[in-house]
This record gives structure tokens, sequence and C-alpha cells, in this order.
């Protein structure tokens, strides 16, 4: 019998996110994913960028397919991933967003609000974002541009 690998998604939060990511989690595998926890794993405050860090490298160099980050908006750790090379972090404020984060810029972290939004809402959110592909066509081409500029600013992966 072969069995089908099962995608890698790296996950982490920061304080504020710290109760969504365990909800997350329980889902992600529920669905079948291989969950890599990058923390934190207790309450306390703790530096979000140190998360976004962890969850873009992975997703920069391979190791995972996917990433998803939660913060208190969203924006800081959207801001940290995106720094990091081939990664297209986007903040999934809604169900359209979701798809089309994946469908026409190929995205491959998703980031959430816990601050912001409902975690109910969040874990479909979550789910169209993961079951969604990349659409290609007019859009690879888009992407590619996005590719080229991390080329010429020195930031290949």
């Amino acid at each position: 019998m072969i069995r089908k690998r099962r995608p890698v998604v790296a996950l982490a939060s920061d304080h504020a996110g710290l109760e969504m990511k365990r909800r997350l989690l329980e889902a992600m595998e529920e669905w079948g994913y291989e969950v890599r926890d990058l923390g934190p794993i207790a309450a306390g405050s703790v530096d979000y960028p140190d998360y976004a860090e962890a969850v873009a490298e992975r997703v920069s160099s391979g190791q995972a397919e996917a990433g998803v980050l939660v913060c208190g908006t969203g924006a800081g750790m959207a801001i940290a991933a995106n720094k990091f090379p081939g990664v297209r972090a986007a903040v999934l404020y809604d169900d359209f967003t979701a798809r089309h984060a994946r469908l026409h810029n190929d995205a491959n972290i998703a980031v959430f609000g816990a601050r912001t939004m409902a975690a109910g809402e969040v874990v479909a959110r979550l789910r169209i974002f993961l079951e969604e592909p990349f659409e290609k066509g007019r859009h690879a081409s888009r992407v590619s541009k996005i590719e080229d500029i991390e080329k010429r600013l020195g930031r290949q992966a």
C-alpha cells in the first residue's frame, strides 16, 4: 500500500494568538496535515517577529509547504514573514481573500488576527486557504514578477 505524504504546515503565534493557534492546530491535524507547532507553548508575552521568522524560514527553505501565523491583528506577522524570499504571506480577513490569496497570488502563509477575527471564521478561512490551488495562467506571470523583484534585491530563495 502506497501512502500519500501529508503536507507539512509550519504554525506559530504570539501571546495574543496562542488560543487561536491551538484551535487551528487541532483542525489541521483533524484534516490530515502534518503540523510543526513552532510556539509559543505557554502564555506570556513574546515578540511576534521571532515566531514569524521561524515559520517564514521553513516555508522559504522548503521545509514546509505552507505556514500559518496568528497575532493580535495579523499585520505584524505578515510584515515580518514577507521579508523572507519566496514567502507570500497574506492576512486573510474574509473568505474571498482566503480563496483569492491562493488562486491569484499563490500565497503560502496564512495570517490571522486573534483580536480582530472570530475563531470559527478563521478555521473556515484556513481550510479554504489550504485546499485552494494556485490558478496559474495569467497569475503565474504576476507571481513571477514578484520573484524577479526578490532577485533584483538579492533575496532569492
